[in-house]
């Protein structure tokens, strides 16, 4: 079965994944694997850029989202035969059966699946099936052969690393055989700072507690004065920040995005 692994720590945000997506199928038509994406409104492959935190401390993480090839795909159901798993495990949509079936952009939780307003069709990636399939120079996914760094991999699932990897969204339970390492996990980071001396606390001591008390995580500050809790979980916490007779409470919460704190003076 084929699966992709795509390693977010490794992408640069280049985009080269995309570009040779639509190199191969913008004004191409490999019927009856897929009719021509258009050169405009879709990315069967699409790099997200997300801002994470506030400044000074903030992270950029690039996140290259696809259709997920899903073993209990929602499309699939939605399309009444016109959405049809093959059994290398690709999830492929018969333009000819799809004809008027905008629901199937709806089916998918990833949004993944896109509109062809001209063509009347449900339109997303086929993993390029047209070239696995034999007689091109090329017999791989053109995202997997343009990305120059190896943040994407392909081939059979037997074949791959998985270790420490995660799917997108478990909790749809689509059983996607997309795989990614490095799925962004919740921070919180600050700069703590003696007002008096206006100096950085270099080697203050941070604790984070979650709200009912079963997850603790510590870190030091930095030469900088910098400190960074990393791999939180969506909670809410106690951060408390310690350096000699000194120390500060603050209450911190990451159900709804990363944190970034600024310049927090303990005086």
């Amino acid at each position: 079965m084929k699966a992709f692994v795509i390693d977010i720590n490794q992408c640069v945000g280049c985009h080269g994944c995309q570009v040779g997506c639509k190199d191969e199928h913008c004004g191409n038509d490999w019927s009856p694997y897929a009719k021509p994406q258009p050169e405009f409104g879709q990315f069967w492959i699409k790099v997200n850029q997300q801002e994470r935190g506030a400044k000074p401390h903030v992270k950029v993480t690039y996140f290259p989202v696809l259709c997920q090839h899903c073993d209990n795909a929602p499309c699939i159901k939605a399309g009444q035969g016109a959405v049809y798993k093959r059994e290398d495990g690709l999830v492929l949509i018969d333009p000819d059966k799809a004809k008027g079936m905008k629901q199937l952009v709806d089916s998918c939780p990833y949004h993944a699946i896109y509109w062809n307003e001209t063509l009347n069709i449900p339109q997303k990636c086929t993993g390029c099936a047209h070239l696995l399939d034999g007689g091109h120079p090329i017999s791989v996914p053109r995202c997997f052969d343009n990305c120059q760094v190896g943040a994407i991999l392909f081939g059979e699932e037997s074949e791959l690393d998985l270790e420490g990897t995660e799917v997108f969204h478990p909790e749809y339970g689509t059983r996607p055989r997309v795989y990614y390492r490095g799925l962004p996990k919740r921070f919180i980071a600050g700069t703590l700072y003696d007002p008096a001396a206006k100096e950085v606390i270099i080697g203050a001591k941070c604790t984070l507690i979650s709200a009912d008390g079963t997850f603790t995580v510590t870190a030091e500050t930095n030469n900088y004065g910098d400190f960074w809790l990393r791999n939180l979980p969506e909670d809410n916490f106690t951060l408390t920040v310690t350096a000699g007779q000194k120390s500060k409470v603050l209450n911190v919460s990451t159900k709804e995005k990363d944190i970034g704190l600024g310049d927090i003076p303990l005086a």
